[in-house]
């Protein structure tokens, strides 16, 4: 990372960017955040990032974000960083400072926005399924929050068995979604994805290829992950890309011709569409 962060509404050097170790975010992972994609210089999407982590911020009771002057500050920060061909925004919205316990404190939140390059993934992901499953019922169910730590242990399992990304199942044994990713799968020549109920998290990606690649939302049982002949992961950094391995288990092709063809869709309507 270099040049500025956006700090509680000031532009300052990173090495003055310091937030108290009494915060929240810090201290029990109170709070919520949001990836952006930078593509030279211009943030992709950038309404429905901000309009998400307004959402998230409603489900843990936190004061609703100034919009307006997030978009600022996201602009701000962009323009002090170097020229990337490819970055990421990271938006960090927390409770702010309070006591050690789960209790609140009264100062308010705190906002970060920081920038660094983005480094493309791999033309096709291997992906491992955990052994713990996402609680489709819980408290911070479909919010992007702060509280890492399932996913950070879920992406080092996948990792020590050969995966770049972690998939979860469900409470009732259904397909949910990755660590930072939604997944999609091919079902008798349809798009699938799992719905919201499912526990998993309302991508903006995720989002753009139901509308753009008419696919569909549906419950899929985990196990049948493994049978399926195409499968994709959607993020904001990834946009869509195929899976060539699960659990070590090559796939038919990656991508498959309905992938590719998903591929294509929002490469097109991407490029035509910077904040669709």
């Amino acid at each position: 990372m270099s040049g500025k962060v956006w700090l509680n509404g000031e532009l300052v050097d990173p090495e003055r960017a310091v937030v108290s170790v009494f915060d929240h975010g810090m201290l029990v992972g109170d709070g919520v955040f949001e990836t952006i994609k930078v593509t030279r210089g211009e943030p992709f999407a950038l309404t429905r990032h901000l309009r998400r982590l307004a959402g998230s911020a409603e489900g843990l009771g936190l004061p609703e974000p100034d919009h307006d002057a997030l978009a600022q500050g996201v602009l701000e920060v962009l323009a002090a960083a170097p020229k990337w061909p490819l970055a990421r925004i990271r938006i960090t919205y927390t409770s702010g400072p309070g006591p050690l316990g789960s209790d609140r404190g009264d100062d308010g939140p705190t906002v970060s926005i920081i920038a660094a390059e983005q480094k493309p993934f791999p033309a096709t992901a291997s992906v491992a399924v955990v052994p713990w499953t996402r609680n489709e019922r819980g408290a911070i169910a479909g919010l992007k929050t702060t509280s890492y730590a399932e996913n950070a242990r879920a992406l080092a399992y996948a990792r020590a068995r050969g995966g770049g990304e972690a998939i979860f199942g469900n409470s009732v044994g259904d397909l949910c979604e990755g660590t930072g990713t939604n997944i999609f799968v091919v079902r008798g020549g349809r798009l699938v994805t799992p719905p919201l109920s499912s526990g998993c998290l309302a991508g903006v990606t995720r989002g753009l290829v139901l509308e753009w690649c008419g696919g569909e939302e549906e419950d899929v049982p985990l196990d049948e992950l493994h049978r399926v002949d195409e499968a994709f992961l959607a993020s904001t950094t990834r946009d869509v890309q195929p899976i060539g391995l699960i659990d070590g288990a090559a796939l038919p092709a990656a991508p498959g011709p309905v992938t590719a063809g998903a591929m294509e869709a929002f490469a097109k309507r991407a490029a035509e569409l910077m904040d669709p």
